[in-house]
């Protein structure tokens, strides 16, 4: 039987099968390792156990009364649903197996603030997450999905997670699904018809109210942001940016967080939210912040990132920001829109200049232009507003 025991984590390899005729054998070679192991916590790995009996069971649960760290991982489909009819899954932590897809030539439809959406086959659609450390987030994010599908919000909802690479994704049925990015790419003639679906779905998710605190704040997440910022601000503008923020009114209704047309895909005529680890609650004043980004701020310095993006020239992620603000705030009087446009930005490089000095923009030379453009955009916009309502 395989053992490892690193930084005295004791690590116990099982394969094949446990049943009546082994079972003996079984405990007494896994008790000899664990007695000749010093470790602080107990796993049993099972990517190879085929079948366990009641008699493995029990072998379990005098492990688990011995050891009260002990937890399984790397769960054969076959086997956690025995532990799980058992109600084992319910007495300890029981990870199953996550199965392996390659993405390796895979169309990339969708990008957010964590990860990649990536096109496997005809049905099915994954994302992956950027960091291997991301379990915890994918749990997150399909909570989110889950409590947003419930509220009335059409989202795709992922059935599995999958072991991509050294990281992992969670995999959905999307069958035939394409973004508004690529339908917009394909036919950007058709820029007012994809313009109203995408701002239909934005009012819905702005009108629906989250009744429990499950949701983060974007509120607060903005004063923390304005705050970081104001460091390297002139001191005025700077504490007028905190104000600002600051009066926006607390609000419970949803927030996407992450709007923009690679994550809003259309399948059978009906457009769909994907993304959901952005799902937050707040004033729509910091969507709209987040969107400018999506189609202006990101590309401030270097129109081809556009592209790059959102697989859409410059002028076109321009023209579809300025017709999502028309729809979205009923008007043509262009004096409302540039007001609003304006706080949007305010927001935008607000976040953007963040983002860069976390990322190192005040040591490198060429992320050092980004940071004083934002700077400069910043110390001319916020002196021009009195508040950020819409």
């Amino acid at each position: 039987m395989r053992f490892d025991n690193t930084n005295a984590i004791l690590t116990i390899f099982l394969q094949g099968r446990i049943d009546s005729n082994n079972a003996a054998n079984v405990e007494t070679e896994i008790m000899d390792i664990i007695n000749g192991n010093d470790h602080t916590s107990l796993v049993l790995d099972m990517e190879e156990l085929e079948y366990i009996s009641s008699a493995g069971l029990r072998i379990i649960l005098k492990l688990k009364k011995l050891d009260k760290t002990l937890k399984l991982i790397n769960v054969t489909s076959e086997v956690y649903e025995i532990f799980d009819m058992t109600g084992f899954t319910e007495m300890m932590e029981i990870a199953k197996a996550y199965k392996k897809i390659s993405i390796e030539g895979c169309e990339v439809i969708g990008q957010g603030a964590n990860g990649k959406v990536y096109r496997i086959n005809g049905d099915t659609i994954v994302k992956v997450y950027a960091s291997p450390d991301c379990l915890d987030d994918i749990k997150r994010e399909r909570a989110l999905a889950k409590k947003a599908f419930v509220l009335g919000i059409p989202t795709a909802i992922s059935y599995d997670i999958a072991k991509i690479g050294d990281t992992y994704g969670t995999v959905f049925e999307l069958l035939d699904a394409q973004s508004i990015a690529k339908l917009l790419a394909e036919n950007p003639d058709k820029i007012d018809e994809y313009v109203d679906i995408y701002v239909d779905l934005l009012k819905k998710i702005h009108s629906t109210k989250v009744k429990d605190e499950d949701m983060v704040d974007m509120r607060q997440t903005a004063i923390n942001w304005a705050t970081f910022d104001a460091e390297y601000l002139p001191k005025e503008i700077g504490d007028k940016l905190i104000a600002l923020v600051k009066a926006v009114p607390r609000s419970d209704y949803m927030l996407h967080g992450d709007y923009h047309i690679k994550n809003v895909m259309m399948q059978n005529g009906e457009a769909l939210l994907i993304d959901m680890d952005t799902l937050c609650v707040g004033d729509p004043i910091f969507e709209l912040g987040s969107m400018f980004n999506a189609y202006e701020g990101f590309s401030s310095m270097d129109e081809s990132v556009s592209l790059a993006f959102l697989g859409i020239p410059h002028d076109l992620s321009v023209l579809f920001w300025h017709k999502t603000l028309k729809k979205y705030l009923g008007t043509e009087d262009e004096a409302v829109l540039a007001d609003v446009d304006k706080k949007a930005r305010i927001l935008g490089f607000m976040r953007l200049l963040r983002r860069l000095v976390r990322r190192g923009g005040l040591e490198d030379s060429k992320k050092k232009k980004e940071v004083d453009f934002f700077v400069e955009q910043l110390t001319k916009l916020v002196p021009q507003v009195d508040d950020l309502k819409i």
